[in-house]
């Protein structure tokens, strides 16, 4: 199966390219991809945390339930076309980042929860981007206090460095490598992000990386991005299936 984001392939499960007719017979469950258009350092493109998102929901949603995870509703998963713009004001002092911001991201999510769940049997969206966090929590807390049947989760692995280092470049290597310009790759600010996190709050990345990379992307291999994005994916199969989100929608 082919996981490039560029190449637009028939995947059964998209809702892109369902009919109508298709959904009304089928109260399928959704898989909302949630990204961002930002920068990642001269080596990646602005939208990989919406790559990954995708491609996370991608190798998601053959493998859950068929049932939306709901005992009685006979659906399927469906991948949405990804959202890919989000709350990225830390990033603005470099070109090409395009920042909605959280109220907006939050009100977006809303809207979109309360439109999908008058079809859709329940709904995911599958977070990223960190600087969504925020927009998520109250969106999803809203919709789910409206008796909406809404979560969220993030894509996200342990041991990894913040921002368009070696985790995210090794991912992309596995799922996007031709995009990742490797004559670019140069180590960024490797500090601990608590560390970093009083400048960055004065200044955005700008203030502590010229580069707009947190980590070392040299060390990135594709792989090491097959097991990290293995574990995403994994992490998020497990969450889902459960179906346990806690009080502000994120799936423990």
């Amino acid at each position: 199966m082919n996981w490039a984001y560029h190449r637009r392939v028939a995947f059964p499960s998209e809702l892109g390219n369902s009919t109508s007719r298709q959904v009304q017979k089928s109260s399928p469950a959704l898989v909302v991809p949630l990204g961002s258009t930002e920068q990642h350092g001269p080596h990646l493109p602005l939208d990989t945390d919406t790559r990954i998102a995708i491609a996370v929901a991608n190798a998601l949603a053959p493998r859950l339930p068929t049932n939306g995870g709901r005992t009685g509703i006979a659906s399927d998963w469906l991948v949405a076309p990804a959202i890919g713009y989000g709350a990225s004001g830390e990033h603005e002092g470099f070109a090409g980042t395009v920042s909605i911001g959280t109220s907006a991201l939050a009100e977006v999510v809303v809207q979109f929860a309360r439109s999908a769940c008058r079809w859709a049997s329940r709904l995911v969206f599958i977070n990223g981007h960190g600087g969504n966090v925020e927009a998520l929590r109250h969106a999803v807390a809203q919709v789910r206090s409206e008796g909406h049947d809404a979560a969220w989760c993030p894509c996200t692995v342990s041991n990894a460095d913040a921002h368009a280092g070696h985790t995210e470049t090794s991912v992309l290597l596995h799922i996007s490598p031709e995009v990742v310009r490797r004559d670019h790759l140069t180590a960024g600010n490797r500090a601990p992000l608590s560390e970093l996190m009083p400048e960055m709050r004065r200044g955005g990345v700008a203030a502590v990386s010229s580069l707009g990379v947190l980590g070392d992307p040299t060390t990135a291999t594709a792989g090491q991005g097959q097991t990290i994005f293995s574990e995403m994916v994994d992490t998020c199969l497990g969450r889902v299936a459960r179906w346990a989100p806690d009080h502000e929608g994120m799936l423990r």
